[in-house]
């Protein structure tokens, strides 16, 4: 009872905030729920600056929440479908995430970008924008400004890739199956991934690129697991080197992402229930509560973020995400050109 009087008005708060956002998202999905859940919650944030009385709620829902929200997005996988569809792109998936790596890497060197921001764009630009960067940041104890910052440049690069890359592919001659490959592994965000299909299929009737694109967004999602555990290890190593006396008291444990094993589970057992017969209508609700929840823990760190910060700090991130976009779409194109796909 003492818990949710803690976190009860902040967690208030931030549903407030969500319910209309989250149906903004499903009206403009090019923009997308989070997007509009963190500008709203800067906006609030303005006016009401967070009493004590609601700040524990909201951090709670910025950490866990976003946490529960990966987990429940497990349920949307289904492995199976996954390795029979999406593993003729993993070529290009792989070549597309290590790009995206490699040149977020080089930038933060070159440029002396914030090492948690360079790492939540890297890592969103090439797995799946805002989910990655949902299980990411609690693993390198990335602040809210940070993950505001991020999935703003995400946000800017994903417009510009669902109003853009359908003439693009247009242009270039790619066929429904290249556009497919395209949108899927050079857009960052599912729900931009899903308008920039959907956009092409109405450009090209009949097409049906929607599902695949769809399928080989979902595989990339899957490199949230190598990831996050990656990044869990060199946040070890990391406090070893600097630990200043902290080291000897180190524990992997307190570091390592166990909620990513939860998000491994939930797309077992979708596998596994679907495999017997199960429809996988019945996993939808889950999917959407795990929206929902991105939603509301954009909300909260919306309003824990410092919208002036954010635009006197923002050009060196945008042009890291624009490096990391067009590297991203240029290696997508490429691949499909030396595998014949095109």
């Amino acid at each position: 009872m003492t818990q949710i009087c803690k976190l009860g008005p902040g967690m208030a708060l931030c549903l407030i905030l969500a319910i209309p956002c989250w149906l903004l998202g499903k009206a403009f999905p090019i923009v997308g729920g989070p997007v509009f859940a963190i500008l709203s919650g800067m906006v609030v944030a303005i006016f009401y600056q967070t009493k004590e009385k609601t700040q524990a709620g909201i951090a709670y829902t910025s950490k866990k929440i976003l946490q529960y929200a990966v987990i429940l997005l497990g349920f949307g996988l289904n492995l199976s479908e996954i390795a029979k569809v999406g593993a003729a792109s993993l070529p290009i998936i792989i070549s597309t995430i290590s790009t995206s790596l490699i040149v977020s890497f080089l930038l933060y060197k070159l440029m002396k970008m914030p090492a948690n921001i360079s790492t939540l764009i890297g890592v969103g630009s090439s797995i799946c924008g805002g989910s990655a960067i949902a299980a990411a940041a609690p693993v390198i104890h990335a602040d809210d400004d940070e993950i505001a910052q991020s999935i703003s440049v995400i946000f800017l690069f994903n417009i510009i890739a669902a109003l853009v890359f359908p003439t693009l592919g247009g242009m270039l001659g790619l066929s429904n199956e290249g556009f497919g490959l395209f949108a899927g592994t050079a857009v960052n965000d599912t729900s931009s991934v899903t308008a920039t299909a959907a956009a092409w299929d109405g450009l090209h009737p009949g097409a049906h690129t929607l599902d695949q694109a769809t399928i080989v967004k979902l595989t990339r999602t899957l490199a949230i697991i190598p990831i996050t555990l990656i990044l869990a290890i060199l946040q070890a190593s990391k406090a070893r080197r600097t630990g200043s006396g902290q080291e000897n008291n180190f524990s992997l444990k307190k570091v390592f992402p166990f909620f990513v094993l939860f998000f491994i589970l939930a797309s077992v057992i979708t596998t596994a229930a679907t495999s017997f017969g199960v429809p996988s209508s019945v996993f939808q609700p889950f999917k959407e509560l795990s929206k929902f929840f991105i939603i509301m823990a954009m909300a909260a760190i919306g309003l824990n973020t410092d919208i002036v910060k954010l635009i006197r700090t923002g050009g060196k991130p945008i042009l890291m995400g624009l490096c990391c976009w067009i590297a991203i779409a240029v290696v997508s194109l490429e691949m499909q050109d030396l595998l014949g796909i095109f």
